[in-house]
Formats: structure tokens, C-alpha cells, sequence
């Protein structure tokens, strides 16, 4: 039985955007590595908690989807109101969007790899 990337990509969304910490490691492979630095399972899901304690209204809304195994790519958008400091700009409660173009490795069908770009001059360009 073939594993489908797709699938457990867009199943993995669906948890970041329930913030359903405790089913993260069903997706994320307890050595994950994230933009070149092994950050591991407790490290990555600490980032993403962090993420939606400074965005409250964070939602991953995937726009792209390429699914060639053991790779899955994606440009996720975002339209949202972080509080305070955002990538060292100060947005400050204002609404911003951005998009983030992130690239996955999977192993045993979890991701192990993940390569991040965050349209940051997007966001510099509403402020």
C-alpha cells in the first residue's frame, strides 16, 4: 500500500490549524530538521505554539500543493493580525498577509526535513 503525501500533507494542516499539539508527532518525525538545524519533534511543535501565541489568528491556508515522494511542496497564505513583533517588524495588531513557500522530506510518512521562505517584504510592504 502506497502512502499518499497529499493526503497527509493537507491531514497535517488541518492539525497546525487546530492546534492539535498532542496528534503532531502522527505527522512530524521525532528528528525533525527545520531549515538546516535538527530542531526535533518538542522544538518544532514549541515553534509553532510560539507562532500562534503571536499570531491568535493564525490559519495555514494552502494555495499549492506538488506532491513528488519523498517530497512535498506548498505556498501557504496567510492573512492575519499578529500582536507585537512579526520577523522584527512591529505590526502591532494590524492585518497582514504573507505567503510562505515550504518544502518537506518525508520519511516513513512523516515529515523529517523542512525548508521554510516567508514572504517577509510582503509583510514590510504593509507596515
Amino acid at each position: 500500500m502506497s502512502v499518499n503525501l497529499s493526503d497527509i500533507h493537507r491531514n497535517y494542516i488541518a492539525c497546525l490549524n487546530r492546534q492539535d499539539w498532542p496528534n503532531l508527532g502522527s505527522f512530524v518525525d521525532k528528528d525533525v530538521h527545520y531549515n538546516g538545524a535538527p530542531v526535533g519533534l518538542s522544538g518544532y511543535r514549541n515553534m509553532l505554539e510560539g507562532n500562534f501565541l503571536a499570531i491568535p489568528d493564525l490559519h495555514f491556508d494552502i494555495r499549492l500543493l506538488i506532491c513528488a515522494p519523498p517530497h512535498v511542496a506548498s505556498r501557504l497564505l496567510f492573512d492575519c493580525t499578529p500582536k507585537g513583533l512579526l520577523f522584527g517588524m512591529p505590526v502591532n495588531g494590524r492585518r497582514v498577509q504573507f505567503s510562505e513557500n515550504v518544502f518537506y522530506e518525508f520519511l516513513d510518512g512523516r515529515i523529517r526535513t523542512v525548508w521554510s521562505i516567508i514572504d517577509k517584504a510582503a509583510i514590510a510592504a504593509q507596515l
